[in-house]
């Protein structure tokens, strides 16, 4: 077996059948693995028009190209789909170890079309797939499921499992695909697809191999990797990094960060290490995106970052991850749900950075133990932290501003900081009742039942919301949220990507980061900023399409050899350029699917907001503003897509090779 299977599973629910299709090697040198296949089989099997919630969407499980060859931070799965959140192309990333287990059972991805008329889950070893029953399983939290789908096989080999729990079952918009207890695949609302489809898990329990075409440089450049990466840095206290983020939050210029730094802050706190450092730059947002650190002065001490990792009980690793960014805290007295406490401690993931921001600094709550308890509610229940939080802000600007009343929440005051209310809330979104049944469904879907004006306070990008990096200190977050086929998502790029990606050091034809300019430059288009932007997006697409993470490779092309492991694995000897020069396919037809839906990609862009529109009044970004509209044309343009309208001109898809793929909704677009 070599690094790609060369072939997926295709999955029927409706008839309960299942086929393989054999992948020609021209298709992975075209669009790679991972998002990257996804994108030409979807584009391929979804009608135009198809329902995201009916018979005809399809939902794939996608492994990356690299993954389980030994290189590393390659273990990233993809779950790919028409989004019934959006009604864009549709995706979602997660580690853990179901990467790995899908190309163990001999496939590169496995998708379903069709509904099932039962619940059912899928099993595949090494005597094939079967589809089981899950009438037992359905109503299940997601590690209720994976505890029992552990239990009816044990003794067998330990199988990797994604699952839904109620909230894909209820079919929230806001709901994502859980695996590993705890690890969700969370945006585009693709576990309400998963439930659509009456499908509750995926159960993989394959032992094929995976190889490398040329093993010993791939061993040889992962022992490099790791030790540029894992550097032996003395432990810092958290403060440094809050006293850090407040000196780069009053500077007037902005800095190239170090990777070496980031990966060390990893190691040592997760991501919840960057909360600190962000808060004082200006990166986190308070008050559903209208405040700053000013109205939550005790965010420093509320939350501590060595608070969390002093309840870590072990790291958690993904496949082929020297740096453990997760954790497995030791939780006690809390039980999801109405379930009642419990006095032996619960095991439960570690919260990330986004559902920190989430639940403390955008609602003003300084309630530490009250995230621990909805990041575990809402793991089981498979809802996405990002937009929950968000929806929930959304909700008590609402009640603040009067458009919500007392009567209109049965009775919760859905105040700043309100800790009882807002989990009240949560529970009721996660169940679809009461009054949080209002906001299962996102903040967009919420506003539509309110006055007009409410609309300013429903922040998103085209109906997803936006995670907790402000454009207003970044402004290339803000244009990539606004351009990206998937609108709303923050790991594709921004300035800081960019810079921290370092991939003028393996292209030399790409503009370097200056170590250190004057921040306003971030808030004009010019060239070198356009120009980094379409790097980032394709470069994103490239080590998507691999397996990779986001965060691996924000420690640099220069310390994690991604290029050098590809050519090493598959044995092509593509240059860089020609890498991202993929991606840029992967990224135009992903915008072509789009444009078959009808959708217009100028309606994807970020609430005004987000913008500086109106400006800050305090904080690290007061007074701060740019022109979306021009970041937005000038990178359509800089890439090859309509300078006014976003849609791929016929020159771009020519000499993409894609020419022939869409050439029928080109053709009607135009028309």
């Amino acid at each position: 077996m070599k690094a790609f299977t060369g072939k997926v599973l295709w999955i029927d629910l409706t008839s309960g059948t299942w086929s393989e299709e054999i992948i020609p090697d021209s298709i992975y040198q075209k669009y790679l693995a991972g998002i990257g296949l996804g994108a030409w089989l979807l584009y391929r099997e979804i009608p135009k028009g198809a329902d995201p919630l009916g018979p005809q969407n399809v939902l794939g499980f996608m492994s990356g190209l690299l993954t389980g060859t030994g290189s590393l931070f390659t273990g990233r799965w993809m779950a790919v789909a028409k989004s019934p959140l959006t009604g864009t192309w549709g995706d979602a990333n997660c580690g853990g170890t179901l990467a790995y287990a899908i190309k163990q059972c001999g496939y590169d991805g496995i998708l379903f079309k069709g509904q099932s008329a039962k619940p059912v889950y899928l099993y595949v070893d090494s005597h094939g797939p079967q589809l089981c029953d899950a009438s037992h399983l359905w109503g299940k939290d997601a590690v209720e499921t994976e505890d029992l789908l552990l239990s009816e096989y044990h003794g067998k080999k330990r199988p990797a499992i994604a699952t839904i729990g109620t909230a894909g079952e209820n079919l929230s918009l806001i709901s994502g695909i859980v695996n590993d207890r705890g690890r969700l695949a969370a945006r585009s609302g693709l576990g309400a697809v998963m439930g659509s489809k009456r499908l509750k898990a995926i159960v993989l329990a394959g032992a094929q191999r995976v190889v490398a075409h040329d093993p010993v440089k791939t061993k040889l450049l992962a022992w490099q990797c790791t030790r540029a990466v894992v550097l032996p840095t003395k432990y810092l206290p958290a403060k440094i990094l809050a006293l850090l983020g407040r000196v780069l939050g009053k500077l007037p210029v902005a800095m190239t960060q170090s990777g070496a730094l980031f990966a060390r802050v990893l190691a040592t706190w997760g991501t919840v290490g960057t909360f600190q450092v962000s808060v004082g730059m200006g990166d986190t947002p308070f008050k559903n995106w209208t405040g700053s650190e000013r109205d939550m002065p005790q965010v420093y001490d509320a939350i501590e970052p060595d608070r969390v990792r002093a309840i870590e009980k072990r790291k958690y690793h993904c496949r082929g991850c020297p740096i453990g960014c997760g954790g497995i805290v030791k939780l006690q007295n809390v039980l999801p749900g109405d379930k009642l406490p419990d006095e032996k401690p619960l095991d439960s993931h570690k919260p990330e950075y986004e559902t920190i921001a989430s639940f403390t600094s955008l609602l003003l709550n300084d309630d530490l133990e009250l995230v621990y308890e909805i990041n575990e509610m809402l793991n089981r229940a498979g809802m996405d932290t990002i937009s929950a939080g968000g929806t929930v802000a959304f909700a008590l600007e609402c009640y603040e501003r009067g458009w919500i009343t007392k009567e209109d929440t049965g009775g919760l005051e859905l105040t700043w900081g309100n800790s009882s209310a807002i989990r009240a809330v949560v529970q009721q979104m996660i169940t679809r009742q009461g009054f949080g049944a209002w906001l299962s469904d996102g903040v967009k879907k919420a506003a539509e039942k309110l006055p007009p004006v409410a609309q300013e306070a429903a922040v998103h990008a085209g109906g997803q919301e936006v995670a907790y990096h402000d454009p207003r200190l970044d402004p290339g977050l803000g244009l990539h949220a606004s351009v990206e086929p998937n609108p709303g998502h923050h790991t594709n790029g921004g300035n800081l990507n960019y810079e921290m990606y370092r991939l003028w050091t393996r292209l030399p034809n790409l503009p370097p980061a200056p170590p250190v300019y004057s921040r306003v430059i971030r808030y004009t288009p010019s060239d070198w900023l356009i120009e980094s932007a379409v790097a980032a997006s394709n470069f994103a697409q490239f080590y998507s399409s691999a397996g990779a993470c986001y965060l691996g490779m924000m420690f640099g092309v220069d310390r994690v050899p991604i290029f050098e492991w590809t050519n090493a694995i598959t044995g092509w000897k593509l240059s860089p350029e020609e890498y991202l020069r993929i991606g840029c396919r992967i990224q135009t037809l992903r915008q072509m699917f789009n444009i078959r839906e009808g959708i217009d990609p100028r309606t994807l862009k970020i609430s005004p907001r987000l913008t500086g529109n109106p400006p800050l009044e305090h904080g690290p970004n007061r007074g701060y503003s740019f022109d979306l509209q021009a970041f937005m044309q000038a990178y359509w343009k800089s890439i090859g897509w309509g300078e006014e309208t976003g849609i791929p001109t016929d020159q771009t898809l020519r000499m993409l090779d894609l020419l022939d793929v869409v050439r029928a909704e080109r053709r009607e677009v135009l028309l």
